[in-house]
């Protein structure tokens, strides 16, 4: 059985932050049906937090390319990716994130 859409994108994200030693979480993930003449799927908007030593520096490093990164998503492909909030304080980082997915044949 295939997994979410929105299970696959936060398993995804969050495995995107490799030798990040602090905590990753996503602090709100909404989500809303989206379909095309041949296409299905979701738009999400989430907001991602990154809080301990080196947030802010990961946080730049997985923006850097963000809309050319692939992203591994079980059932689904990551189609669009853009971050449309971006904000540091201390030893803290919170990214907000808009994405399309599609479901995979």
């Amino acid at each position: 059985m295939t997994q979410p859409a929105s299970t696959a994108l936060a398993r995804a994200l969050r495995a995107a932050f490799i030798g990040f030693t602090g905590l990753i979480s996503i602090e709100e993930l909404e989500s809303r049906s989206w379909a095309s003449i041949t296409f299905s799927g979701q738009r999400h908007r989430l907001r991602l937090s990154l809080e301990g030593v080196g947030a802010g520096a990961m946080a730049v490093a997985f923006l850097d390319g963000l809309s050319e990164r692939e992203f591994d998503l079980v059932g689904h492909i990551l189609v669009d990716i853009v971050c449309v909030g971006d904000e540091h304080a201390g030893e803290a980082a919170t990214l907000t994130l808009e994405t399309l997915t599609i479901e995979a044949d």
